[in-house]
């Protein structure tokens, strides 16, 4: 079962127990006030007053096996903070032109949507019971403007109306989207005898690809941050990368 399905389950379970419990002693109630009024009476005894009792409050009891075939799930609410949309749903998506567009994204709007569409298939989730799921272009938005600016985690959620937690998650989720339907076509080896001609131009003979690598910071695991210290003494990953000779990726790597 999804998490969502199992939250779901224990929730009506709850309030159907809650139910259950409340016309248990409702039905508490009202045969105390009936043994009040019977005793007053003198029409039975007490033993057998006890006895009707004890069985009218026994599990197997026929009124609450119909209450409990009766009973229907509540609707599950949860509690959200509401955040603020606005910036993104009419600033960006419908104000801005393609300059600013640029600027903020490193690409013009066309290329964003193009890049929308592509990615659409892995990205496209449906709601569930707890929330509504973001869009793909609000997901490929805070994944393209976070490594495009200098902001925090928690600034590019007060600009996207979302947590901080959330343009983590959506970072992941559309990186590994680019790395499932598009390294394999953009980042390609090519044409070799090609790329050695033209490195050939360049004055490099014999030249299949020009190699290079980066340290990418990190904050390594605690319990593994010896693994990741490079030969600068900071922890990181190595990013290894090959171009052709019009500096076009043709292979990268990184571990």
């Amino acid at each position: 079962m999804e998490p969502a399905q199992i939250t779901a389950a224990i929730m009506s379970t709850v309030n159907t127990t809650c139910i259950i419990l409340q016309y248990m002693q409702n039905q508490n109630l009202q045969k105390q006030n009936q043994a009040r009024r019977r005793q007053q009476c003198g029409d039975e005894s007490d033993e057998d007053m006890d006895i009707d009792f004890s069985q009218s409050m026994s599990p197997g009891n026929v009124h609450i096996m119909v209450l409990m075939g009766q009973v229907h799930a509540m609707e599950c609410q949860f509690w959200a903070w509401e955040t603020s949309t606005d910036w993104w749903d009419h600033i960006v998506l419908q104000v801005r032109d393609d300059s600013k567009w640029l600027r903020n994204f490193r690409m013009h709007k066309g290329t964003f949507m193009a890049l929308h569409d592509l990615l659409s298939p892995a990205l496209k989730w449906q709601n569930n019971k707890m929330r509504a799921v973001l869009t793909v272009e609000k997901r490929v938005a805070i994944a393209l403007w976070k490594p495009a600016t200098p902001d925090s985690h928690r600034s590019v959620g007060h600009q996207f109306g979302v947590g901080k937690s959330t343009v983590g998650a959506a970072m992941i989720q559309v990186a590994n989207a680019i790395k499932e339907l598009l390294i394999s076509k953009v980042v390609t080896l090519g044409n070799v005898q090609a790329i050695v001609d033209g490195f050939a131009a360049m004055g490099f003979r014999n030249c299949g690809g020009a190699i290079d690598g980066t340290h990418i910071p990190i904050l390594a695991p605690k319990h593994q941050a010896s693994k990741y210290i490079n030969r600068k003494g900071y922890c990181s990953m190595l990013l290894q990368a090959l171009v052709d000779h019009r500096g076009r990726f043709t292979n990268i790597n990184v571990g």
